[in-house]
């Protein structure tokens, strides 16, 4: 099952489209996962277009979305994909104890996607929870360039999770 991870799309605010990599492989994956920001719910429309038939989108709400976004979206989004127990939340805390805080407030979960931060994460911690943040697609705030991930989920397993800087806009 291929797989893409974003989060903080931030739209139209940080950017008035997806860029053209992420509209790609959403067009390839067969599940989305999206860990919040999304601002606008035309976003969350505009992504499932993209989709291809069949696909499954996993997402939640973040901080900066509205109530809209709310009642469309939860708060953590759970789906198990090809044996893999898969969370979705928009926050997580500081970086300061979070594997902990992370094992401690999802069980159940093999992976853990999370925003926010817009910064790239990818750790895992001592039960074996992976914690995956994708960055932003169309915000790097501090970073030197806007980011998201690709997985492959089989058997119980992620593997092949590739982090993609984009270009610069101009």
């Amino acid at each position: 099952m291929r797989l893409l991870v974003v989060a903080d799309t931030h739209l139209p605010r940080r950017a008035k489209v997806l860029p053209p990599q992420v509209v790609a492989a959403a067009g390839q994956a067969d599940a989305v996962v999206h860990a919040g920001d999304w601002v606008d719910e035309a976003a969350v429309d505009d992504l499932l277009a993209l989709m291809r038939p069949g696909a499954r989108l996993l997402a939640c709400w973040g901080n900066n979305d509205g109530p809209g976004l709310r009642a469309r979206l939860p708060e953590v989004g759970r789906a198990v994909l090809a044996g893999l127990h898969v969370e979705v939340v928009h926050e997580t805390g500081g970086k300061d104890g979070r594997e902990r805080r992370c094992e401690a407030a999802h069980p159940g979960a093999d992976v853990l996607v999370f925003g926010h931060s817009h910064i790239p994460w990818d750790t895992t911690t001592p039960r074996g929870l992976r914690l995956l943040n994708p960055g932003s697609p169309t915000d790097r705030r501090r970073q030197p360039r806007c980011t998201y991930l690709t997985a492959t989920a089989a058997d119980g397993r992620l593997d092949d999770v590739a982090l993609h800087d984009l270009p610069l806009r101009r």
